[in-house]
């Protein structure tokens, strides 16, 4: 079956980085654009970056500049590269796949927590 593994987190201080991983098996993984989500405590979901099967990109504007979307097709892995992180980016970090229609494909991964704080 499907299965989607994230890795990566962990603590940092404002101002410093973290590379996230999502490990996709079960399926072909080339052929999907891919999604990182986030959820902080007490909010909604929301869409951090977007990158499709031709390595075209989209991000947050709240991530823009500070975050980079990327995937390796020999690895069936995509990565967020996470710079100059504040402490509004502490959350859990999902990916996930994307149909052709734009709509999210259970199943997701069970995240990876974020936490910035000093």
């Amino acid at each position: 079956q499907v299965q989607l593994v994230e890795s990566g987190g962990g603590s940092v201080q404002p101002g410093g980085s973290l590379r996230l991983s999502c490990v996709v098996s079960g399926t072909i993984f080339s052929i999907y654009t891919m999604d990182w989500y986030r959820q902080a405590p007490g909010k909604q979901r929301e869409l951090v970056a977007t990158i499709n099967s031709s390595h075209e990109t989209t991000y947050a504007d709240s991530v823009n500049g500070r975050f980079t979307i990327s995937r390796d097709k020999t690895k069936s892995t995509v990565y967020l590269q996470m710079n100059s992180l504040k402490s509004e980016d502490t959350a859990v970090y999902y990916c996930v796949r994307q149909n052709w229609r734009g709509q999210t494909l259970d199943p997701w991964g069970q995240g990876t927590l974020v936490t910035v704080s000093s």
